[in-house]
């Protein structure tokens, strides 16, 4: 050691003694000054002689990081994640169990031959009692976020790092784990503790999720945007309706200290609401989130509860009993694939073959004819059935943002990003399943970056020039003929190869040959009570065109059994846009009937499906005397999607004018 060397580290030991000894705080903080008493007088370590932290041998390192599998498993993705985030290659981002020994690190080559020369590298022990004051190992004697900077570590060896570091706790309130950002920075590190904030909880949420597969995942807020995010509270409950863990967040909103004081409890001790009512509304709402109360206050909550994930078929189980294990699922998926309808069920059972392999599905279909519905039972029967179904719809998201929705962008990658950026939805289906709907009105230039992302299973965010590896299931789905936009120009055939590995054409509900029996059990799921059709409605019911098909009939359905106050659901309780069609229909006029024909140039420019549907919808709209807005509320769309129809269906409304 240098004199120099020597000098400075008698002049910082020299610091430390004034303020343990004299009490000459300075600016240093309670938090900083209690560690260094504790490394003087418990820890009986001396800030004036060099220190290196031990480093485990390869067997013992061994044998720790595989009883934290789990924990390293959850880490990994979210770490790799903030370190992009952070955007400096001269920082770390460090995982430690509760003996501060470091599990996991991320960082740039160059950084990581530097300071591992200093002993911050994995298998080091940098609990406070080993190398006194540091962001590890202080973070787990105390318990919360901490920040030391540099000349706040007790060893001088360590005064040119700055480190900020928070607990990581696991479902059961215990600490767990400490999750640090080391880096050369001389400034306090708030946003990296904010950044870090984030990240270990979404760390807890991925062990609660682990380790709770055969509950019920209850996800829930105040406010029903903040469902499916970060801010929501989890609560794993057991078949019985007991609450068996909780997340931070779900403690939080319900003004709880600890997991012990909501464990054990039945769910509707906390809420007005049981885990099987909870479980139906959820399926019956395609899993958006419902209403419900606190049981002990007025406050309102907003709710999901979904099945548990352990009740996925195991992939060694799959094969020829997956389609059963599909048709089983007692949730929102049943009305789609329960009933037998012989073109559906074979379209399944080809699916559910493909996905064992990881070949990509594209699927088809009319508007409401249950496409994500079909996808999600997919992914239940799928290898990536223990993760994340992502769904994005292509043509509702503005152009410029489609891109920073599939791959995230970094921290201050465009004005208007937010400052801590964003994971994109390709990240968030690693290991689970990406649903692209809509694809077909995916731009070009977003075609040849997707098309990348499925060669070469990477990602680079927007602003960043580091890869993410991604592993998912890609279903896709188009209500549009996309051999007919590759020949156009408006889609890439390379793209279109790549993502049709096998086609399913789902079939319209008025084409089914189970449409009863999925009548019936759109109609029990609505209701939520035994009811059965009066003649007269299932005889309604069966011949109407159902254009808005799975969608329309459960709105309908929705309506019908809340007006129907009986255990028979009669012709009285079908709204009268049905019920018009059973009365003779009115002559149409000239105007009507040219509305009707099609030039011999619009007719080739449709192809069967649209040529169908669109003397569907001109039967719907003489039922309705051609009111647009009853039409859309009948098909359960907006006035402007179904003036784009008509539009794209050559139905010009003028006539009415």
């Amino acid at each position: 050691m240098s004199a120099r060397t020597v000098c400075e580290a008698s002049g910082h030991a020299h610091r430390i003694y004034e303020v343990v000894d004299r009490g000459s705080r300075g600016e240093t903080s309670d938090l900083v000054a209690s560690s260094w008493v504790r490394c003087l007088k418990d820890y009986r370590l001396d800030p004036s002689r060099p220190s290196r932290p031990q480093v485990l041998d390869k067997a013992i390192l061994a044998e720790r990081c595989a009883r934290c599998a789990d924990l390293i498993d959850c880490a990994k993705l979210e770490m790799t994640t903030l370190y992009q985030q952070l955007g400096d290659t001269d920082l770390a981002v460090v995982l430690v169990d509760t003996d501060g020994v470091i599990l996991h690190m991320v960082a740039s080559p160059d950084f990581s031959q530097d300071v591992s020369r200093m002993g911050l590298r994995v298998g080091a022990v940098w609990s406070e009692a080993e190398v006194g004051t540091n962001g590890m190992g202080t973070c787990l004697v105390s318990g919360e976020p901490v920040a030391v900077r540099q000349h706040e570590h007790f060893f001088a060896e360590f005064t040119s790092l700055t480190c900020s570091a928070v607990p990581i706790f696991d479902p059961e309130g215990k600490l767990t784990a400490a999750l640090d950002v080391t880096s050369r920075s001389q400034l306090m590190q708030q946003h990296s503790l904010v950044l870090l904030g984030m990240t270990a909880q979404m760390i807890e949420n991925r062990l609660l999720d682990r380790r709770y597969r055969d509950a019920f995942p209850v996800h829930f807020h105040s406010r029903p945007e903040f469902v499916y995010t970060l801010h929501e509270g989890v609560l794993e409950v057991g078949r019985d309706g007991e609450i068996q863990a909780a997340n931070r967040s779900a403690l939080f909103q319900l003004g709880l200290r600890s997991v012990d004081d909501v464990r054990g409890k039945r769910l509707d001790e906390v809420f007005r609401t049981t885990l099987e009512e909870i479980v139906r509304r959820s399926a019956k709402s395609s899993f958006h989130p419902v209403p419900t109360f606190s049981t002990q206050s007025a406050n309102r909550f907003f709710m999901v509860a979904q099945e548990p994930p352990s009740r996925s078929t195991p992939a060694a189980e799959r094969g020829g009993g997956k389609l059963a294990t599909l048709r089983a699922r007692p949730t929102a998926e049943s009305v789609q694939v329960q009933f037998g309808d012989p073109r559906l069920s074979s379209q399944l059972a080809l699916a559910a073959k493909v996905i064992d392999r990881r070949i990509p599905v594209l699927l088809h279909g009319e508007t409401g004819s249950g496409k994500e519905i079909f996808a999600r039972a997919l992914h239940q029967g799928s290898p990536y059935a223990s993760g994340a179904f992502v769904a994005v719809n292509c043509a509702s998201l503005p152009e410029g943002l489609i891109e920073s929705e599939l791959f995230g962008y970094r921290a201050g990658a465009f004005t208007g990003a937010q400052r801590s950026g964003r994971r994109g939805k390709i990240a968030q289906a690693d290991r689970g399943t990406l649903f692209l709907d809509e694809i077909g009105d995916m731009p070009l230039s977003l075609q040849a970056r997707l098309l990348r992302v499925l060669d070469e299973r990477q990602i680079t965010p927007l602003g960043s020039e580091d890869c993410i590896a991604v592993d998912f299931q890609l279903v896709s789905a188009s209500h549009r003929n996309l051999p007919e936009r590759v020949a156009d120009g408006l889609f890439r055939e390379d793209l279109y190869f790549r993502l049709s590995g096998l086609e399913v054409d789902l079939p319209p509900l008025r084409d089914r040959s189970d449409k009863r029996a999925v009548i019936q059990a759109a109609l029990d799921e609505e209701a939520g009570r035994p009811i059965r059709l009066a003649p007269e409605a299932d005889a309604l019911l069966m011949s109407h065109p159902w254009p808005g098909n799975l969608r329309q009939l459960r709105h309908v359905l929705r309506t019908a059994s809340v007006l129907c106050d009986g255990e028979v659901l009669a012709l009285d309780h079908l709204p009268p846009s049905l019920r018009v069609g059973l009365r003779a229909a009115p002559a149409r006029d000239e105007r009507d009937e040219a509305a009707a024909e099609l030039s011999a140039e619009e007719a080739l420019a449709l192809n069967p499906i649209q040529a169908n549907e669109r003397k569907v919808l001109l039967r719907l709209l003489e039922e309705h005397r051609w009111n647009v807005s009853n039409v859309a509320k009948t098909l359960d769309v907006s006035r402007n999607t179904l003036y784009r129809k008509l539009h794209k269906l050559h139905i010009p409304l003028s006539h009415n004018s």
